[in-house]
This record gives C-alpha cells, structure tokens and sequence, in this order.
C-alpha cells in the first residue's frame, strides 16, 4: 500500500504562487519550495517533474482561482462574458510573474481548463460556432491578457521603486512635437483607473461582436 501524500495539490499551487510573488519566478526552484514547505527538496520531486512541472504548478493556481465566477452561467452572455473576462484578468494581473507562462505554456487541468470553457460557452451564445467561435476566443483570451502585460510593459508601466505619478510625469516630459499622443494619455491616466479602462475596453469589444453576429 503506497504511503500517503504528505502534500496536497493546493498546498503545492499556493506555495509555489506565494514563493513566486515574493521573490520572482527565478526563486522558483525544488530547493526553495522545498524551504517553504518545510521539506527536503527530493520530497518535492515525488509530486513534480522538474522545471515544467514547478511553472505548472504556477499556472493552475493562478487559472485555477478563476472558475466558478459568481453568476455564471446567466441568460445574458453579455454579463457572462464581462464577469468571465474581468475575473481571468484579475487573476493574472495579481500575480505578474506568472504572466509570461501563463502566455507560452498549456494545462489540460480540467480546473485550469474551466474558466475557458465559461468564455467559450458566452462566445457560442452570442451565436458563434467553429472557426467564427474560435476568433471570438482568441481576440477576447488576447484583451484580457495584453490588458494585463500593457500595465508591465507599456509605455504607461510602473517600473520597481517608481510610482504612477513618476510615470505620467516622465511621459510628460516628452518632446511635444514628436509624441504629443503619449502625453495626451499620460495625462489622461491621471484621473483614470485600470478597472475602469478594462470595462471600457471589453464594451468595445463586446460591441464590436454583438455589431458582427455569428461572426
């Protein structure tokens, strides 16, 4: 009779997340999840294969956190697919590090797995199947995570030990003549709020496919 795991999936996921958010994902190795659960770092290797498995373990907990958003599914996919959509970025944008794996790599975890399902069962009640729901998908998965990596890499993202208004100010101190747009929203950002420019942005989107039904 095989012993028990002395360690729970969650338990893993939450470790490795809180590891991550920390320190950054270079700190992400056997060793120092090892440290954080109080273990030997060979324990570790009887729940995870090596570097693909500790950056797995990283995507599910933070995917994983998504689904079951409140309220879905509801008769209106318009609402399903804001509460979906805001929820993944949400998700994402809590934990920055993550981002670029969440980006290059895959899960099949029917948990990680869900939250997708939710955006494409939306998307197919607006009308949509096959390639036409396919495109739906990938421009709203697209939004919501270019939503995310603009606030890093932008030209309005906040660098270590920078604040917001530092930012605005640098942008604003552009030469007039040639950047006077990145001023005009640097100024803008000054009374605005992530949230709010999600919103605004997912009703453009969504206005855009309930403008072309079916696809």
């Amino acid at each position: 009779m095989p012993a028990p795991r002395k360690f729970s999936e969650e338990r893993l996921r939450a470790a490795a997340l809180a590891l991550v958010d920390e320190r950054g994902l270079a700190a992400l190795t056997m060793r120092n999840l090892a440290a954080a659960l109080g273990t030997g770092a060979m324990t570790i290797y009887n729940y995870v294969d090596g570097r693909d498995g500790l950056e797995r373990l990283l995507i599910e907990a933070v995917m994983t956190s998504v689904h079951p958003v409140p309220g879905v599914p509801s008769p209106d996919w318009r609402a399903d697919l804001r509460a979906v959509t805001e929820a993944h970025w949400r998700a994402v944008r809590a934990h920055p590090d993550v981002i670029p794996l969440v980006l290059t790599r895959r899960s099949l975890n029917p948990p990680t797995l869900a939250g997708a399902e939710d955006t494409l069962d939306a998307l197919a009640r607006s009308g949509r199947s096959g390639t036409a729901l396919l495109v739906a998908f990938r421009a709203v998965s697209g939004f919501v995570m270019g939503f995310a990596q603009a606030e890093l890499a932008g030209p309005l993202s906040i660098a270590p030990q920078e604040t917001a208004e530092e930012v605005i100010d640098r942008v604003g101190a552009l030469p007039p003549d040639r950047f006077p747009r990145l001023i005009e929203i640097a100024a803008a950002a000054r009374g605005s709020a992530p949230e709010t420019e999600f919103r605004a942005g997912l009703d453009l989107l969504i206005l855009g496919l309930e403008r072309s039904p079916g696809g």
